[in-house]
């Protein structure tokens, strides 16, 4: 028999770690490696490289990031920036330098201009001014892309990347200032149901559009790219832009989630829109025609992902507490 994968997943406490995690614990075909931020400093070189070094990798799933929505992005800028870009030159150059062939980096939709074309292409990349209240954490993900092309051209490494558009699901971040948008309204209209408030204050007009995809579909694609086979990867790519984008192709609006949110926590008051607060992006959503062209599509429906994600914010919500991510 063949001697199973040895598959460092990087970041496997958060959302897309944990999701990941659980996917590929479904396959069974594999040996995953995991460590807390106990046990690896993934800031720190010497450390991240004394663990590949002892691991003998097969395979690496860059999910490890410091992540957040608009208050986030603008109240920590620098911290957004410098950790996001330390883990991921980190972790790239430890793969590289013992000998582990196969990466996947996990990036954001951020990396988009501001105003790209609707839906976004991966060709966009680079064409345009980022959003300012995330051009940090945009920059920071967009390098990584670039590590992951230029290990890859240098050293014949296969080391991919893919573009997850807006994710929610089990495992998300429940604060109530740092967390982003979905998370932070499910929180909210929990709360307020829970209250029986009349009111609820979203913020921004509430026609900002955007896309979600579920946390597990992104994890069932994420493995379905890393294991393409590499003459179709490399067909359907280029050196120098060789990411693919990762959604459902389809968005909605603020406004449409807050009320399909208010349905799903059975809030009865009304909802209110505080455009004094920032809307960020008009719009965000992922052209993508090349995963669906190479075989894969999103399965999880809005509202079903929804209603999944609050049955686990319900049976969660001690540990949230506890944990510090929701009040």
């Amino acid at each position: 028999m063949a001697k199973p994968k040895r598959i460092f997943v990087a970041g496997h406490r958060g959302m897309v770690g944990s999701a990941l995690v659980r996917n590929l614990n479904a396959l069974g075909d594999c040996e995953i490696m995991t460590r807390s931020r106990s046990e690896i400093n993934l800031l720190d070189q010497a450390q991240v490289n004394a663990f590949f070094e002892a691991g003998q990798i097969d395979q690496v799933y860059l999910a490890a990031a410091k992540g957040g929505g608009i208050h986030a992005n603008n109240t920590y800028p620098a911290s957004f920036i410098y950790e996001n870009l330390m883990i991921e030159a980190n972790i790239i150059h430890a793969a590289h330098s013992n000998d582990v062939q196969q990466l996947l980096f996990l990036g954001s939709s951020c990396i988009y201009p501001k105003l790209a074309d609707q839906p976004m292409r991966e060709d966009a990349l680079l064409s345009g001014t980022l959003e300012p209240t995330n051009e940090p954490y945009a920059i920071a993900k967009i390098a990584g892309i670039k590590l992951c092309e230029s290990y890859s051209r240098q050293y014949g490494r296969d080391y991919r990347s893919i573009m997850p558009t807006n994710l929610y699901g089990p495992n998300d971040n429940f604060h109530p200032e740092n967390s982003h948008v979905l998370p932070a309204l499910l929180l909210r209209f929990h709360e307020a149901a829970r209250r029986g408030d009349e009111v609820v204050t979203v913020w921004g007009s509430g026609k900002p559009m955007r896309e979600f995809l579920h946390v597990d579909d992104m994890a069932d694609a994420s493995i379905f790219v890393m294991n393409l086979d590499a003459d179709t990867y490399v067909a359907n790519t280029n050196p120098m832009l060789s990411h693919i984008n990762v959604g459902t192709g389809q968005d909605c609006t603020i406004r449409e989630l807050a009320e399909s949110i208010a349905k799903v926590t059975n809030f009865q008051g009304r909802i209110e829109f505080d455009t004094t607060k920032p809307d960020g992006t008009p719009r965000k959503l992922l052209d993508v025609d090349l995963l669906r062209r190479l075989g894969w599509q999103s399965s999880i429906k809005l509202e079903q992902g929804l209603r999944q994600t609050y049955d686990w914010f319900l049976e969660h919500q001690g540990d949230l507490r506890l944990r510090n991510l929701a009040i």
